[in-house]
């Protein structure tokens, strides 16, 4: 288990970043005098965007800079020595250096959003497990509990209880359906944290009427995004779709 944990994907992409540039120099020394010292670069290059592919900054920028350290001691004249005297070279080395840096933020941003991506199809699973326990007619008792673990998931709460019918009790800070969570003393705006020194209230209405609350403790330091507070709205929501008509006793 220790040595999984070690091995990490970053962890092993550093190690990449280190070791597999200095092998392909290696690999290309016997053979530096009878091809040009770009090609070499572009070889070099293509272990660059493998290694940056993985998605982690520091791996790419130090794949980039061994790809041009060990072309420069191994591959330019003089050799084996970190001292280039041919422009043509010295050019060739830069580029290396900053296609590398390029390559690895790009390779940066896609991981973002292929994270975000997912994070989001995660959220849209939520909204609908909720709708499509609504429509089942499934227990209101049972939409509450996974919508409870839902929000404290994703507003990174300690704890979360459905309260019928109150709202205001206590006065909580109330988390708005912008996204703004309001307190007696000042406006939270979306792009901030969470209050943790008050309970946080989420009301619970279909059409305009009261339905209850999730009365929930933030941890802190919580900092939900607008993306999962709004969509912490919507999983309210569909649990006041479900207690219309519905008495305390059913849940």
């Amino acid at each position: 288990m220790r040595v999984q944990t070690w091995l990490s994907r970053d962890r092993l992409a550093v190690l990449a970043a280190l070791a597999a540039p200095l092998l392909l120099t290696v690999i290309l020394v016997p053979f530096r005098a009878s091809f040009p010292n770009t090609d070499a670069a572009l070889a070099l290059l293509l272990v660059v965007v493998a290694v940056a592919a993985n998605g982690y900054r520091w791996a790419g920028y130090l794949a980039a800079l061994s790809a041009a350290v060990w072309f420069d001691f191994f591959l330019t004249r003089p050799y084996e020595e970190l001292t280039i005297n041919r422009r043509a070279d010295i050019e060739t080395t830069v580029l290396l250096l900053v296609i590398g840096v390029a390559v690895t933020e790009i390779a940066v941003w896609g991981r973002r959003q292929q994270a975000a991506a997912s994070r989001r199809a995660g959220y849209l699973d939520g909204i609908n497990a909720a709708a499509q326990a609504v429509a089942a007619g499934s227990s209101t008792a049972e939409l509450i509990a996974q919508v409870s673990a839902r929000l404290t998931e994703l507003l990174s709460l300690r704890s979360c209880e459905f309260q019928y019918g109150k709202a205001g009790l206590g006065r909580p800070a109330r988390l708005q359906m912008d996204g703004r969570v309001v307190t007696e003393h000042r406006t939270y705006a979306a792009s901030e944290g969470l209050p943790d020194d008050t309970d946080l209230e989420l009301l619970v209405e279909n059409g305009g009427v009261l339905q209850g609350r999730f009365l929930m403790r933030p941890r802190p330091q919580a900092h939900p995004t607008l993306e999962q507070r709004l969509v912490a709205i919507a999983l309210a929501d569909q649990v006041g779709a479900s207690l219309v008509g519905a008495h305390p006793i059913d849940i």
